[in-house]
């Protein structure tokens, strides 16, 4: 789990890495192999208005820090970082020798033009409320950068880890990038949207004689069968659910490796403009007593399946025990559901439920219980795309998704706030009271303190029942033998500054 930094700490010094990497022209070191990598999409060509799940777009693009594989603060693009004894002034030292794919050296005016388009430019992102609380950047020499806040802010090395530093000359700045000219061991090649992406090889990588590849190439199909190109070969590395992975773990050529963070699994309801009965607490509860977690869980992870009602599992620094073992929905109930519905007035067979989903198999398990209380449902189960639009349209009832890992907690509860970035999926929660709830959290330099005011935060949440939490799963990443150097990290990112695809390499199939 992430390691806070204390009020005053250079990132370099207290979680710096021994790389011993100088930058280095390696126009002249052989790469071989395309490695054949499918995890998650590519939703934009533009990173700073990324909102998605993330697993394409850190091979071209870094950050200036990143996360390494057991959840701490690495430094990236900036190899040190020192925080001001009152939490508001952030001075960055930039990494020596970084070059941008267009072979202009990377600057920390182009640094602070990024800051500044993702402040001044950006909707919805995930820093834009991170930037806002900026009264200033200052590029005061060529390689370090001054971020002065208007109150501290905790998340921000964390989510430093998603600031994409890109060139100004990007096609595209001043709207949206559409060649987006990064720093990472990879290039922007080819990119067909929900279909493929291919990444060549940057010869001028900062980190010497990186990659080794000479390119990778992402299958973006949603319905792609993972378990059977990576048991043909068509496929090196890939996300497999766990209905697939039985003859996986027979097949000698395959290994299988957990993200280290969870996904997590709830069911949302309209918050943006519910209808009736749903704007009815009542109602909202006794859908959540329908619903046995455990077996959802089960059938999503099996035996691995971790239930709990927060968005963190039992050992994260912001688990409160306390609070799980209150949970109200730990078990089903179907007699105080259909109570809590004849308390509210509602025929659950005179109403249909409007149910979003993406096309999963688990919804339908949730589905069928909701049934039992007598609702007609209408279930649309879409791709991600379908998905998001239909969600933002706000004329359904009830949403059954998953969230991925994230690099630190605030990026879970940002999505929750008014103005969060792509707030759909949690049914577009409009609540002042929890946006003061969360902005004191952040701001909180004490990790006991801050804890409290996240759990304020989410107690508030459980009690207006926007959302219940059913649990999480470790997601899996299958690789074949001749693989080597990669394992999966923190979250879905392909590469960060200790690991990922700059260090892998591939061997001739045996």
């Amino acid at each position: 789990m992430n390691r806070p930094l204390s009020r005053r700490a250079t990132l370099g010094g207290a979680l710096g890495l021994p790389f011993g990497l100088a930058a280095a022209r390696a126009a002249d070191v052989p790469r071989s192999g395309v490695l054949k990598y499918a995890t998650l999409g590519l939703d934009t060509s533009d990173p700073h208005r990324h909102t998605g799940a993330i697993g394409v777009q850190q091979a071209y693009v870094e950050g200036l820090t990143s996360i390494a594989a057991n959840g701490a603060v690495e430094p990236f693009l900036a190899e040190a970082i020192d925080i001001s004894a009152d939490g508001r002034t952030y001075t960055l030292r930039l990494r020596e020798g970084v070059r941008f794919h267009n072979d202009d050296p990377m600057t920390a005016a182009d640094v602070v033009a990024n800051l500044e388009r993702v402040k001044t430019k950006i909707r919805g992102g995930w820093l834009t409320s991170a930037m806002r609380q900026a009264e200033g950047f200052e590029a005061t020499d060529a390689r370090t950068v001054v971020i002065r806040l208007r109150e501290p802010y905790a998340p921000l090395p964390s989510l430093l880890s998603e600031m994409w530093i890109l060139s100004p000359k990007s096609p595209g700045w001043d709207d949206t990038i559409t060649l987006p000219i990064g720093t990472g061991p990879f290039t922007f090649g080819e990119w067909q949207p929900k279909v493929r992406f291919r990444a060549p090889a940057f010869a001028g990588y900062w980190q010497a004689e990186r990659p080794y590849l000479a390119a990778v190439e992402f299958d973006l199909r949603d319905e792609a069968d993972h378990a059977l190109a990576l048991r043909a070969g068509d496929l090196h590395v890939a996300s497999v659910t766990r209905d697939k992975l039985r003859p996986l773990l027979r097949d000698p050529s395959l290994s299988v490796r957990p993200i280290k963070d969870t996904t997590w699994y709830f069911t949302s309801f309209n918050n943006r403009s519910p209808r009736a009965p749903f704007d009815d607490i009542r109602v909202r509860q006794a859908i959540a007593y329908a619903i046995d977690k455990r077996a959802v869980m089960n059938f999503v992870a099996g035996q691995d399946a971790i239930v709990t009602n927060q968005m963190v599992i039992p050992g994260h620094v912001y688990f409160d025990q306390a609070t799980h073992d209150a949970d109200a929905h730990a078990r089903p109930d179907l007699d105080r559901a259909r109570a809590l519905l004849r308390e509210a007035g509602v025929n659950p067979a005179a109403r249909r439920l409007e149910v979003i989903s993406w096309q999963s198999a688990y919804p339908q398990v949730i589905i069928q219980m909701i049934k039992r209380l007598g609702f007609e449902v209408n279930h649309v189960a879409l791709d991600d795309v379908g998905a998001q639009r239909r969600l933002g349209q706000y004329d359904w009832d009830l949403a059954l998704f998953e969230s991925g890992p994230r690099a630190d907690i605030f990026l879970r509860y940002v999505r929750l706030m008014s103005d969060g970035p792509n707030p759909v999926l949690w049914g577009g929660i409009q609540d002042p009271e929890l946006d003061a709830l969360i902005n004191r959290a952040v701001a909180e330099p004490d990790e006991a303190r801050r804890k409290a005011g996240y759990l304020a935060a989410f107690r508030r949440v459980m009690e207006k029942y926007y959302f219940v939490v059913l649990g999480h799963e470790q997601s899996l990443i299958v690789n074949r033998a001749e693989v080597e150097g990669w394992e999966p990290g923190f979250t879905w990112s392909c590469h960060w500054a200790s690991g990922g695809l700059a260090g892998t390499r591939l061997r001739a199939r045996a």
